[in-house]
Formats: C-alpha cells, structure tokens, sequence
C-alpha cells in the first residue's frame, strides 16, 4: 500500500514538474506554427531565406540538448524582467499578424522566449539558454532596404575583383558596371550573387559552430568571429570567378545551368573548411602565444 501511494507522490511531482512546460510550449505552437507554415509556404522556399527551416531545427535541438539542465535549474522567477520582455514579445507578434510583418512575427520569438524564460525560472535559465534563444535572429528575413542597400556595392565590388583577378591571369575579360564581358559571353552579376545571403548562412553556421567547440580563449573566439564575413565574402568570389570561367570554357547554358547551384554549394562547403581550418590553426597557435607573453 506504501509503494503505491509512494508512486502515486512521485507521479504527481513528475505531473507536476512538467506540466507548466507543456502548456508553454503548446501555447508556443498555437502562435508560431502558423507563422511557420506561412514561411514555409512562401519565405523558405526562396533561395534568400531556403536555410529558415534549417535554423528552426538547429533551436529545436539546442533546446532539446538542455531541457535537464532547464528543469533542473532551481525557480527564482523574475517578474520585474519576465513581463515587460514579454508583453514586448507580443506587441510585436500581434503587429506582425494585424500588419503582416513577417520580420516582426519571426523576431517576436526571442523576447517571448525570454521572457517566457524569466517568469517559469528566471535568470539562470535565461543565461543557460542565451544562445539558442539569441540564435533566432538568423531566422528573421533581412529587411528589403537593408538589402537593396548593401547588395548594390557588393556586387560592384565583387565584379571588380573577378574582373581584376582574371585579367591579370591574361583572361579576355572587360567589366562595365556589374556585367562582365569574357570572350562571346556576358554575365551579370545578379543580386544572388551579392554574396549577402551566404554571409548571412555562414555566420548562422559558423556561430553554431563556435558555441559547440566551445573555445575558452575570448580573442580565440573574437577572431572567429571577426573571419566569418571575410570569408564568405572570398568565398562568394571564387563561386562568381568559377562561374565565369565555366561560361568561357563550357558555354553559357552550362554556366546558367546545374553547374552554377552546384558551385554554390561545393563554395559553402569550402568556406566552411576554411573556418575550419582557421580554428584548428588558432588552437595551435594561440595558447604558445600566450605562453611567451607569460614570460
């Protein structure tokens, strides 16, 4: 009789341990579900944001990795911090929706989650749970201002670059603005081409990336962080240079065709390496750096 009624207790605390989070996460979906199935209708399948679904999962499992050490943290809740981060979530949810402002429903999930962090535990479970709280932002799409202005100069840039590079390399090669001219052919430099939203994937990837391998050297960390736009941005060079010379050797159907997704593709993949690359160098150099400044 004993044991039942000590299963019974052991039930009802574990009822009771888990239930606020599950009614917090079913409140979670009943708001941003919809939001999700409307990006994945629209948004997600573009190539400017096609890495939206891909960032969902990685919170997903982020979350999921420190769900013990959530239920685990002792419950100071901080009202003072928990509300106002809160209210402020759904002002900018309910706007988004009456207003339909994507950029404002997606990036209403960090103070929500906040927020919704400080009243069930309070600041140690905002603090344990930081990154993938802070690792929404790569799901709110850029703002089309934001775009159209710095998209403009990177392609300017970048043809420059190409046109400089392959000329030098005794290419025939002439640049009037974006559009590059090499042999028969020319190419223009599209706004897919920019190079921003690979930027923009890179550092998604790249951040994860730092906050698994976990570095304990601030400038170790700091020049990581520091590399990553540098490094799309070489990265989305070599794509546009490969494309142009497929065109010149291949023809501009190959040019246009599978090859040019592809190149894509393989050049994240290579500014990935790159990364790294450059942290296993920085493992190995500076700790001797520091080492000779202790002497």
């Amino acid at each position: 009789m004993s044991s039942t009624a000590s299963a019974r207790n052991s039930l009802l605390v574990g009822s009771d341990r888990y239930m606020p989070w599950f009614v917090v996460l079913v409140g979670f979906c009943a708001m941003y579900v919809p939001v999700y199935w409307w990006a994945a209708q629209g948004i997600w399948q573009s190539d400017d944001h096609g890495h939206g679904p891909i960032i969902l999962a990685v919170v997903v499992w982020l979350f999921w990795s420190i769900r013990g050490q959530l239920l685990d943290t002792p419950s100071e809740p901080s009202r003072a911090w928990g509300w106002p981060i809160f209210a402020f979530g759904l002002l900018m949810y309910f706007t988004g929706r009456v207003f339909n402002i994507s950029i404002l429903e997606i990036a209403s999930q960090i103070p929500v989650v906040a927020g919704l962090l400080l009243l069930m535990k309070g600041p140690a479970a905002l603090r344990l749970a930081w990154f993938p709280v802070i690792y929404f932002i790569f799901m709110i799409p850029l703002p089309g201002m934001l775009v159209d202005a710095i998209t403009g100069p990177l392609k300017q840039w970048i043809s420059a670059i190409v046109e400089t590079i392959l000329y030098a390399a005794g290419y025939p090669i002439a640049r009037s603005g974006v559009i590059i001219s090499i042999g028969q052919y020319q190419l223009q430099v599209a706004d897919a081409c920019s190079g921003l939203h690979s930027m923009f994937s890179l550092s998604a990837l790249g951040t994860l990336f730092m906050f698994i391998m976990a570095r304990k050297s601030r400038l170790h960390n700091a020049i990581m962080l520091a590399s990553l736009l540098p490094i799309a941005f070489v990265a989305n060079i070599v794509r546009v240079m490969v494309l142009v010379l497929i065109t010149y050797y291949l023809g501009d159907e190959a040019g246009q065709g599978f090859l040019h997704g592809t190149a894509g593709m393989v050049l994240m993949v290579i500014a990935l390496l790159i990364c790294f690359l450059l942290d296993a160098m920085l493992v190995k150099v500076l700790p001797s750096a520091e080492a000779r400044r202790l002497r």
